[in-house]
């Protein structure tokens, strides 16, 4: 559920079986990033994998005290133009197919949101920074971005996503790690779909709705489901997912969105 880029690491959701059917309900999720920038080198990509476009000497040229009014400027609601390497697409293709050949698109800048941003470390020219921020922020743009308001250049030269969707990097495990694992032992590492969608309200379904649940039958307020907006997650007896559903106001009933009762 998601991308890094490549040369990053940290938290990626893998949807295992029915996990894939709640994938859509963390695609607006916040995230938490740690990122190493490095000032005075700006690359065509914002990262460290481009070719460098300029470089600029920083050795007297800049003050922590500058460097920490304009980073911790960048908390609050903006506008974010998208890199031209990115997997936006322009005409069904991702714009790095274009870039790659030379032609570079702008999509049109979007709304963002940076709840929070620290520094955490300066050590010319690198500035280490925690951001926490709202879907659909690059990373990139905002160390490009800094690099621009110092008028030193900079790129992203190191990325890590600590968090997604409430999920840390204390709840993930490393891929070479599953390798080494027997599948009870993966298994025992699953979330458990109630569990990962949590920020949810819930509400426990008793055997006759659980049963009108199973066959599809329509639901309604008479069924004793709350009155809540957005989706509500059904449970069984024994604390499992039995569905999600969203009340229809006009039509006086609960909707389904997915049902995992057989």
């Amino acid at each position: 559920m998601g991308t890094l880029d490549p040369f990053a690491t940290g938290v990626l959701l893998c949807g295992i079986n029915k996990g894939t059917r709640i994938s859509k309900f963390f695609l607006n999720g916040s995230k938490r990033y740690k990122a190493k920038v490095c000032l005075g080198i700006e690359t065509d990509t914002f990262d460290c994998t481009g070719t460098i476009v300029k470089q600029i000497d920083i050795s007297d040229n800049i003050s922590n005290e500058k460097i920490i009014k304009i980073i911790r400027a960048f908390k609050g609601k903006q506008k974010q133009t998208p890199p031209s390497y990115s997997a936006l697409k322009h005409k069904g293709k991702p714009l790095y197919e274009y870039a790659r050949k030379g032609q570079l698109i702008t999509k049109p800048a979007r709304d963002i949101e940076i709840f929070d941003i620290s520094i955490t470390k300066i050590d010319f020219p690198f500035v280490d920074i925690d951001v926490f921020c709202s879907k659909g922020t690059y990373i990139r743009t905002i160390a490009f971005d800094i690099g621009k308001k110092l008028g030193l250049g900079a790129h992203l030269a190191a990325l890590e996503r600590t968090e997604t969707c409430g999920f840390s990097l204390h709840d993930a495990i490393e891929l070479k790690d599953i390798e080494k694992m027997d599948i009870p032992a993966i298994e025992e590492r699953m979330i458990p779909l109630a569990q990962a969608i949590s920020f949810m309200p819930a509400y426990t379904a008793d055997k006759k709705l659980e049963n009108k649940i199973r066959f599809g039958q329509k639901l309604s307020h008479e069924d004793g489901l709350p009155d809540k907006k957005g989706f509500i997650r059904v449970l069984t007896e024994n604390e499992e997912l039995a569905a999600i559903v969203e009340y229809d106001q006009k039509a006086g009933q609960f909707n389904y969105s997915c049902v995992f009762l057989n």
